[in-house]
């Protein structure tokens, strides 16, 4: 029975995800979970006017699809960070695939998966290191994404005065930088 409802639910989908078996082994997501993600993933493509048979996600429309979320501030350069840590192979397009195993760590992950992930994000460069600037250039779109109109209303250095914070916790041997191994001995604790 279930294999009969399965099918009849992919019939729905215009284009089935390559290769969902290895999907579901790389990804802590059930195959049902994979298709209603699946279908999710294509509405909001196809409620844009931009689906295509590789069903992929130009940064452009990230940042579009990102707005709708929070629309009291302006949210394209979190986005852009956003955007950048889902696409892990760097080719400027986030796929369905790429997008499920953002989000089966973000959701399922192990602590130190999720550590792992939020530091790739604040790796801005990626070089392996997260610097002050790189940490301020992320909060400072976290705060404008949260938009002018909040409450309490936020001072205008408090970006850089949070960053300063963070910084003197997590870079342990005060050199400047921060390492994945700080990074997550910091937030365990």
């Amino acid at each position: 029975a279930d294999t009969v409802e399965d099918e009849m639910e992919m019939a729905t989908v215009r284009h089935r995800p390559e290769a969902l078996e290895l999907l579901e082994a790389q990804s802590k997501f059930t195959k049902k979970e994979l298709q209603i993600l699946y279908r999710v993933w294509m509405l909001f493509i196809s409620c844009l006017s931009l689906f295509s048979k590789k069903s992929v996600v130009n940064e452009e429309t990230f940042k579009e699809i990102y707005s709708q979320f929070f629309p009291q501030g302006d949210s394209t350069t979190y986005a852009h960070f956003l955007f950048n840590a889902f696409d892990t192979d760097h080719n400027g397009s986030v796929s369905f695939e790429d997008f499920v195993m953002g989000l089966s760590i973000l959701l399922r992950g192990t602590v130190q998966e999720k550590l792992n992930w939020a530091f790739n994000l604040y790796d801005i460069n990626k070089d392996g290191y997260i610097t002050k600037e790189e940490m301020l250039d992320i909060m400072k779109a976290i705060y404008d994404m949260m938009g002018k109109c909040t409450y309490p209303v936020l001072k205008e250095d408090a970006p850089r005065q949070h960053v300063e914070t963070f910084f003197q916790k997590m870079d342990k041997n005060k050199d400047g930088v921060v390492t994945i191994d700080e990074f997550i001995e910091s937030c365990q604790k």
